[in-house]
């Protein structure tokens, strides 16, 4: 008859809305161990496994900052690397522009001094030839004035017989005169 008491506490105060308070209370237990049990055992792994997450984002944010980091010294590295190439490529086709001013001014100066030397050769063989021109119209004019001579000898010089004489030298071309005629 334990239960007709209760029923009339119940019915008073708390009983009055509806609660059993036995049962509040092993609720409150239960709630107790519960958070107790999820304490030790979900929460506090729980939360180191969201602080190992937190500071394996940190490092990998860490690590993407140095990637960039080096990433942009190599680009720099690079840039410069680049620069200094092109800053060669213009000194060796500096270089190459020079040397090739330099063979064409060789080649330039070696044909004039060949072209010089021809002119040389040239003028000296013409000048023998001229010479031996000269020889050959001295040998010939002595060869005319022999003739010439001889033709005098045969015939008196009055000024007509001079110029007639010389008429027919230059006309025979220095055949010596028929006698007879």
């Amino acid at each position: 008859m334990l239960a007709a008491p209760l029923l009339v506490e119940e019915a008073t105060g708390i009983g009055a809305l509806g609660f059993d308070l036995g049962s509040i209370i092993a609720y409150l237990v239960t709630f107790g161990l519960l958070v107790v049990v999820l304490s030790l055992f979900a929460y506090k792994p729980l939360l180191a496994m969201l602080d190992q997450r937190s500071n394996r984002i940190k490092d990998s944010l860490e690590q993407a900052e140095r990637v960039r980091r080096e990433s942009e010294q190599r680009q720099i590295e690079m840039q410069r690397a680049l620069d200094e190439s092109r800053v060669e490529a213009q000194r060796m086709l500096a270089q190459a522009q020079a040397a090739a001013e330099r063979y064409r001014q060789e080649q330039a100066a070696q044909a004039r001094a060949e072209a010089d030397a021809l002119m040389e050769r040239a003028r000296g063989e013409i000048q023998r030839e001229r010479d031996a021109a000269v020889e050959q119209v001295r040998r010939e004019f002595a060869g005319l004035a022999v003739i010439a001579a001889g033709r005098i000898i045969h015939k008196s010089l009055d000024t007509q017989t001079h110029r007639q004489l010389i008429d027919e030298v230059l006309t025979d071309g220095g055949q010596p005169a028929r006698r007879g005629g």
